[in-house]
């Protein structure tokens, strides 16, 4: 890291260039979920949430995506693409952020059991990687609505539901129960 980090926020410009086409997905999609989990902060204020680090958290939760190998979203790393939570969440920890870093860890599916990760031998590690916090779940719940691919749009719940059948019934039963505290 060459330059200084102050804020989370930071390492967005540190890992994403200026004119870069993948700066501008990570920011809309991004901006897109921030603007779910405030609205979500807002409309249940009996959950206490701490709205400044629920968009600094959702602003960075796919800061890893430029590691992995998703030629269709303009990432051409080396991983695979289901790798980028843990691989971010590496990058905002070494910056000094920990519990950025754990929105970024914690926010694929609807968050990853170790079971989840073992039964489907997911090339990631070989632990829980649930969302525990209010603000984690929220920021994960708020992300399975928008896409890196169709950056304009905003998924159903049953459009949701049906994208996270790919990790599991686990995921679908917390979103699930996320609908019923959230929306």
């Amino acid at each position: 890291m060459t330059k200084e980090v102050t804020c989370p926020l930071d390492l967005i410009d540190i890992y994403y260039p200026q004119d870069g086409e993948l700066r501008n997905i990570l920011l809309t999609h991004s901006k897109s979920v921030a603007e779910k989990a405030l609205t979500i902060a807002r409309n249940h204020p009996e959950l206490n949430l701490d709205e400044q680090f629920l968009y600094e958290a959702a602003m960075l939760h796919d800061i890893g995506i430029f590691k992995t190998n998703a030629p269709g979203i303009d990432c051409f790393g080396e991983s695979p693409y289901i790798c980028h939570g843990y691989l971010g969440a590496e990058l905002v920890r070494e910056a000094g952020f920990p519990k950025h870093a754990l929105v970024c860890e914690r926010h694929t599916g609807a968050g990853l059991s170790l079971h989840d990760i073992t039964s489907q031998q997911l090339p990631i590690p070989h632990r829980d990687m649930l969302p525990l916090s209010l603000e984690e779940q929220v920021v994960c719940f708020a992300d399975k609505f928008f896409s890196k691919t169709h950056l304009d749009k905003e998924k159903t719940v049953e459009a949701v539901r049906k994208s996270l059948l790919k990790y599991g019934e686990e995921g679908v039963k917390r979103f699930d129960c996320w609908c019923e505290q959230f929306l």
